[in-house]
């Protein structure tokens, strides 16, 4: 028999997991605060792709601010993309680009990270803060040009899976900037970026 009031607790203490079949392609769209905190941080390339694009949140405030990004996903949700793929099975990335900036799935983040390291110079992934806790992780971690990890002050605004329409909670995962440079050699350096709530 569970004990009264159990299930309650449990779900006051999920971090915001739901079932892969509720998930479908796992869209949760990127909070502007967050963008503008990596553009502050980092010195971005002109060229950009965004290979998970979604409705454009990324992209919409990169190219405000000048930068030319390639959008592409594996699924069309009505914002104009440059062409739609699995990102995944990608073997050549789009002429010219000198990083990838994205929110990828989190259920896909170790691939997505293996294959942009794969194809572009400099990656810049929205993830997690616990992201750096995985021993099967070690290899894109310590081995791959892992830079800088850009963790907020403050938590970013919650972000809803889109179609979302139950209750809005706050946010109660911490998320950082992940930053891979192939020519990065030495100790990743972790600091604290402005741009939560």
């Amino acid at each position: 028999m569970i004990p009264r009031g159990i299930g309650k607790l449990d779900h006051a203490c999920q971090t915001g997991r739901h079932p892969d079949a509720d998930r479908g392609f796992d869209l949760y769209e990127t909070p502007a605060a967050a963008v503008e905190a990596l553009i502050r941080a980092e010195n971005l390339p002109l060229s950009i792709w965004e290979c998970a694009a979604g409705r454009g949140s990324i992209v919409n405030v990169l190219r405000a601010h000048g930068h030319h990004v390639i959008a592409s996903d594996v699924n069309d949700y009505g914002f104009p993309l440059d062409f739609v793929a699995d990102f995944l099975t990608t073997v050549l990335p789009p002429k010219g680009v000198g990083a990838i900036v994205s929110n990828p799935p989190y259920r896909f983040a170790e691939q997505f990270v293996a294959n942009a390291l794969d194809l572009v110079p400099r990656l810049y992934l929205l993830l997690r803060l616990a992201f750096i806790e995985s021993q099967r992780r070690t290899d894109i971690l310590e081995h791959r040009g892992l830079a800088r990890i850009h963790v907020f002050r403050k938590r970013l605004p919650m972000m809803h899976r889109d179609g979302w329409d139950g209750p809005r909670a706050s946010s109660a995962i911490p998320f950082s900037w992940f930053v891979w440079d192939r020519a990065h050699r030495g100790p990743t350096i972790v600091d604290r970026i402005g741009g939560g709530s």
